[in-house]
């Protein structure tokens, strides 16, 4: 008796860029801002909600434009068809890969030291000081955490602790999602309120990070530590 062959049924190649698209398309609240932040320093108009950034401007001048960079040229790094180089190349995740590790720091580092030197803005209080310097802190971990794996050749682990970094770096957008709502349902934000909204954004997007990590891990019938990109 012949056996039915069931045809495999491959997935649409537009799917694949459908994260990087959603990653973008969150990095746009963190860039916009950024941007406007940079015109109001290049323009000078001092006030009081933006006199510590004029005070001193290095650390946000460096901030916006990495933290920029971070977040588009990291969405690319979602796209499993650009994980694969030609040979004797190397890919383009590899190659963005080196950009992006130091570029991550920056934008981590300077965010901390602007939390720590600037003086609070309305409605910045000292719980959300500490969740700035933990997740910060946890960013910048996770970035060498994933310069260490990579180091070992551990590729998979190199990949898991990346994606934790940018998480946190997204959760910028994030916090538009977890606070508008919150807004129209509730009404304006607290210092605590505030505080809670964007401790929120930042595990909400750790959770889709793990839950990623989560499914590529079990994905794949191979063992996946021993997978080595070109």
């Amino acid at each position: 008796m012949a056996t039915a062959t069931i045809p495999r049924i491959r997935p649409n190649p537009r799917v694949k860029w459908l994260v990087p698209a959603a990653l973008i398309l969150l990095s746009l609240v963190p860039i916009i801002a950024g941007t406007v932040r940079l015109t109001e320093l290049s323009g000078g108009h001092i006030r009081p909600d933006n006199a510590r950034f004029f005070n001193a401007p290095i650390p946000v001048l460096i901030h916006i434009p990495t933290v920029t960079l971070y977040l588009v040229l990291g969405a690319f790094q979602f796209v499993p068809p650009l994980r694969r180089g030609k040979r004797g190349r190397p890919s383009w995740h590899k190659v963005a890969g080196r950009i992006l590790a130091p570029t991550g720091l920056l934008a981590a580092l300077s965010g901390l030291w602007m939390a720590v030197f600037y003086d609070l803005p309305p409605l910045d209080g000292t719980l959300l000081l500490v969740l700035r310097l933990v997740f910060g802190s946890a960013m910048v971990a996770f970035i060498a955490l994933g310069f260490i794996e990579v180091r070992r050749r551990n590729y998979v682990r190199h990949s898991e602790w990346m994606s934790r970094a940018y998480a946190i770096g997204i959760a910028q957008g994030t916090i538009v999602v977890v606070t508008i709502p919150w807004i129209v349902l509730v009404g304006p934000v607290t210092e605590l309120t505030r505080a809670l909204l964007i401790g929120a954004s930042w595990v909400l997007s750790l959770v889709v990070a793990e839950y990623f990590i989560y499914r590529r891990a079990h994905a794949s019938g191979r063992n996946p530590r021993a997978i080595k990109p070109a």
